[in-house]
């Protein structure tokens, strides 16, 4: 049975991860329903990932998601999902400007949504950037190895650390997003063995995504999980396949108003006898048109 949660996931709870062994799930989430649903089912982190690009919107990469709209379903996940611990991803182009671009548009993520966290895809040169957020009271999720938003430049969809220099490299980020002040850290498609070297020489929470077992939290993107999407990337499980019963059902309420079975009597509102008389009575009285 469902374990709801009780009272709220805190950035301690998962620091605390770390020490205790216990592995914490995460899954994306992009509006209200959903995330009312997850915290009914005891999901302790939210990510309102710029995937939502793909899944929601139907664009074949995040790039073309907008601030305000990511501000918007950010918003809706947390009014759904109070007790959750919800991350803000902040989309391509909202702080790539200066550092002061990044301040700005992520205070503003923050102070609009209510969220716990804010995601960011991060290279070296972006220490500065992390280190102003984390001054200003922000809990910086760091995300490296795979990064969607640098499609154009990695040339696809394709895992990172495919060589020891490459792994080094990634480690060396790791390190340096610590250092200048990030939260946690996020791994994307990397092989297994990064991640454990991530784990054993930092000290803040790492977040998998197709990232081995090292990791203190998992997380994938919930349409992977059900069978929503046409491709399931090899690290995400199977939670279900709700695309069957999903188009049985939408072929049956096609099929019901169709034949006229619906709507029903059962789904009719009814009128006071004596309002649907004296309504009925109206009619025949009234002059034909001319």
């Amino acid at each position: 049975m469902p374990v709801p949660l009780s009272k709220k996931f805190t950035l301690n709870d998962l620091r605390s991860a770390r020490s205790t062994g216990n592995k914490i799930a995460m899954l994306t989430c992009y509006d209200f329903t959903t995330a009312r649903l997850m915290q009914e089912a005891g999901v302790p982190m939210l990510l309102v990932g710029d995937s939502a690009a793909n899944v929601i919107l139907g664009y074949d990469s995040t790039l073309p998601v907008s601030l305000d709209f990511m501000i918007e379903i950010t918003a809706a996940v947390r009014r759904g999902a109070p007790h959750a611990f919800v991350i803000g991803d902040m989309p391509f182009g909202s702080y790539h400007a200066s550092i002061g671009q990044a301040v700005r548009n992520v205070c503003r993520m923050v102070k609009e949504t209510g969220c716990d966290a804010v995601k960011l895809e991060v290279s070296d040169g972006q220490g500065r950037m992390v280190c102003a957020l984390a001054d200003a009271g922000v809990a910086v999720v760091a995300h490296l190895g795979l990064k969607p938003q640098s499609v154009g430049l990695l040339g696809g969809y394709k895992f990172q650390g495919r060589t020891a220099h490459e792994a080094k490299d990634i480690l060396a980020s790791a390190l340096h997003m610590e250092d200048a002040g990030a939260a946690m850290i996020l791994l994307e498609a990397v092989p297994p063995e990064i991640a454990s070297a991530v784990v054993e020489q930092t000290s803040v929470p790492i977040i998998g995504c197709g990232a081995g077992p090292a990791c203190h939290a998992c997380v994938i993107v919930t349409q992977d999980g059900l069978g929503l999407t046409p491709h399931r990337p090899r690290f995400v499980p199977t939670l279900t396949d709700l695309s069957g019963p999903l188009r049985d059902a939408f072929a049956e309420y096609v099929q019901s108003v169709a034949t006229g079975s619906y709507p029903a009597a059962e789904h009719d509102y009814v009128m006071p006898p004596a309002e649907k008389a004296a309504f009925l009575k109206s009619l025949k009285c009234e002059e034909p048109p001319f």
